[in-house]
């Protein structure tokens, strides 16, 4: 009964509006994250990362063995106007990666990458395994 809390329905409805900035209750800021899904299709992974607001030429993908890593420069360029005050910005600016690992080596002469309206397309065709050979003993 100590913890008795007094709240104005009022206060809440305007919060943020008007009177005072937004407040998100001291959350901290945190980088992006690269989202994507991972499919398995016949004898190729298809990967569709989500990179908005990134150009082209800042992604790097790497693929080694079955180790596929994805990296990307971000950056917000803005125009402030004169007499313009910013409350809050929840732009990033830096440097976002992700790696994660598949069943199979991958082929990555034949692997593909495209990007178009933020979203990253990689086809990743499996590497054939060479059956095994047997060694004659001399």
């Amino acid at each position: 009964m100590a913890n008795i809390t007094r709240v104005d329905p009022f206060d809440d409805l305007f919060r943020g509006f008007f009177v005072r900035p937004v407040d998100f209750n001291g959350q901290p800021q945190q980088a992006p994250s690269i989202k994507m899904d991972v499919r398995e299709q016949g004898d190729a992974y298809l990967v569709h990362a989500e990179l908005p607001g990134v150009k082209k030429d800042d992604i790097h993908v790497v693929v080694d063995g079955n180790q596929v890593s994805i990296s990307a420069e971000v950056r917000q360029e803005k125009e402030v106007k004169e007499g313009e005050r910013t409350l809050r910005s929840e732009r990033y600016f830096g440097k976002v990666s992700r790696s994660f690992q598949l069943q199979q080596d991958l082929d990555d002469t034949r692997s593909v990458a495209r990007f178009a309206d933020g979203v990253l397309e990689l086809t990743l065709p499996k590497r054939i395994a060479s059956p095994s050979k047997r060694l004659s003993i001399e």
